[in-house]
């Protein structure tokens, strides 16, 4: 039963932060009533933005204030408009917001989707709230409503959504301050131009005159060239930061005629030019920050991918490797027993036999440790891919075939990595294997090591030696397959080009992008 108990038991402890919270946002709310018009309401936009920044535990607090600021507004219009206006507009306004806001916090956006979820959000806010409040006045009040209705209508909802999508896109890019935005270092300096010149901008409007419509508005239009730019450069998260520095200067510098419902009919055609260029950035950063996202995740699916290949191809090497020292120690144990088979017949007198044994053990060790290089070459380690290319093998192998001409080599391969020698060691002897096979005539190797940039890496060409052949399509496609997966998984390229096949590799960087180095 205790446990029962404790389960349903409310706390109603007041906390020191949410009385304060209360008093600021109650504050806010009536400070920034002095400054706001019929076409800009800026409470409505700081009631959406206070229910995004604070988490939903202190909720009750803004709704306090909220309170606090109804009373002290509303309370001295009970004689004009009647008390079950004054209670029900007052008390239902706040919580129609929090049901609105609720529903969109509880499927959060992704990076891509904040863009028309905060469209969303602020369209609903500024439809609903203001909604809710004109049909209370239109049933309670008791004078009759003004015969120009729709126009008031016009006029609350579209000054509750310009302050609502000015300041709700900039506090939930607060709530995010701590996520990783993802900004380029390249466009911190542009980013900065483009702030200095929308503030320029907007200390030239609160300049002009309060009848130079014509000016401000150019003003205006030109001021939103860097938010787009700004737009551009960082999604949805440029845009949070370029809608008030568009929108508030104009509303700073729009006449007033010091009561709260002001209105100024010059200024209304370019505030709604302005909302509609809010909602336009917003739908273009969205778009942005979606197609960043997406390309950002090929890039690291696509260089997870590249790491686990050449994960698997170095594993593959290191059991190839140690193939090749078990069959090393084979063969030394043969050569071995049959030195002793030769020694014993020599001291038996069996002398040409012994030499003709000797012989022949020496020609298939000598065979054995040129198959056992093709398996892996150890050599490779110690001397560096030339000479392991040169003494194993496949140069014997390239020999016998009387079609490959003798590979012009250059440069230094110690310098590279021994993966990235295994790798083009690998591919070199698939793509001579691959011309043999499917393509007729003399067949030329030629290698260069060299720098490119900061980078070092290897050139390697196998080609036709007759230059008026031209490789068929079936011998491209071959290679493609055949050849690319290795070259690929390195951060090299794979070209076939008229009678040769050019492979590039590079040291692999963390971007894994395509070597550029160019054969002697």
């Amino acid at each position: 039963m205790d446990r029962l108990k404790n389960a349903f038991e409310m706390s109603f402890r007041l906390r020191p932060v949410g009385l304060a919270l209360a008093a600021v946002y109650a504050a806010s709310c009536l400070i920034s009533r002095q400054f706001s018009l019929d076409q800009f309401f800026l409470p409505a936009g700081i009631r959406a933005a206070a229910l995004l920044i604070v988490p939903t535990r202190l909720w009750p607090y803004l709704l306090l204030g909220e309170y606090i600021y109804f009373a002290k507004l509303r309370l001295p219009m009970i004689d004009t408009y009647g008390l079950d206006w004054v209670i029900l507009a007052s008390t239902l306004l706040m919580p129609m917001a929090m049901l609105v806001i609720y529903l969109h916090r509880m499927r959060t956006p992704s990076e891509a989707a904040t863009g028309l979820w905060l469209l969303s959000l602020s369209l609903c806010t500024a439809l609903l709230v203001p909604g809710l409040n004109l049909g209370i006045s239109y049933v309670l009040w008791s004078n009759p409503p003004p015969s120009n209705l729709l126009d008031a209508v016009d006029r609350t909802i579209f000054g509750h959504f310009a302050a609502i999508i000015t300041l709700v896109p900039l506090a939930f890019l607060w709530t995010l301050r701590h996520a990783d935005p993802s900004w380029r270092p390249r466009f911190v300096t542009p980013t900065s131009v483009a702030i200095l010149l929308m503030l320029i901008l907007g200390l030239g409007m609160q300049l002009t005159g309060t009848s130079a419509h014509t000016a401000r508005t150019h003003l205006v239009l030109i001021a939103a060239l860097p938010a787009i730019a700004l737009t551009f450069m960082h999604g949805w998260r440029g845009a949070a930061i370029a809608i008030p520095l568009l929108n508030l200067p104009l509303h700073a510098a729009t006449p007033s005629t010091g009561l709260p419902s002001s209105f100024d009919l010059g200024t209304f055609a370019t505030q709604q030019n302005m909302a509609v260029m809010s909602v336009a950035l917003l739908a273009l950063g969205s778009s942005i920050s979606y197609h960043h996202q997406r390309a950002r995740s090929r890039g690291l699916a696509e260089e997870t991918t590249l790491r686990l290949a050449r994960s698997s191809h170095q594993t593959s090497e290191r059991e190839l490797r140690e193939r090749a020292i078990h069959l090393k120690h084979l063969s030394e144990g043969m050569d071995s027993s049959l030195d002793e088979m030769v020694n014993w017949l020599n001291s038996q007198g069996h002398h040409a036999v012994a030499n003709s044994l000797q012989h022949a053990s020496s020609v298939h060790s000598r065979l054995f440790r040129e198959q056992a290089s093709l398996v892996y070459p150890t050599g490779l380690e110690q001397v560096g891919l030339y000479v392991a290319l040169q003494a194993g093998g496949a140069c014997k192998n390239w020999s016998n075939t009387h079609r490959v001409t003798p590979p012009r080599l250059a440069g230094n391969p110690c310098l590279l990595t021994v993966d990235l020698q295994l790798a083009i060691y690998r591919t070199l002897i698939e793509a001579v294997a691959l011309l043999l096979e499917l393509e007729s005539g003399q067949v030329c190797v030629a290698a260069r090591c060299g720098n490119s940039g900061s980078r070092r890496g290897i050139v390697v060409v196998v080609s036709l030696l007759d230059r008026r052949c031209v490789l068929s399509t079936r011998t491209t496609h071959q290679a493609v397959e055949r050849l690319a997966g290795r070259i690929l998984a390195y951060g090299g390229s794979v070209h076939c080009r008229s009678n040769r096949l050019r492979l590039a590799l590079h040291e692999p960087s963390s971007q894994l992008r395509t070597a550029i180095i160019q054969p002697a």
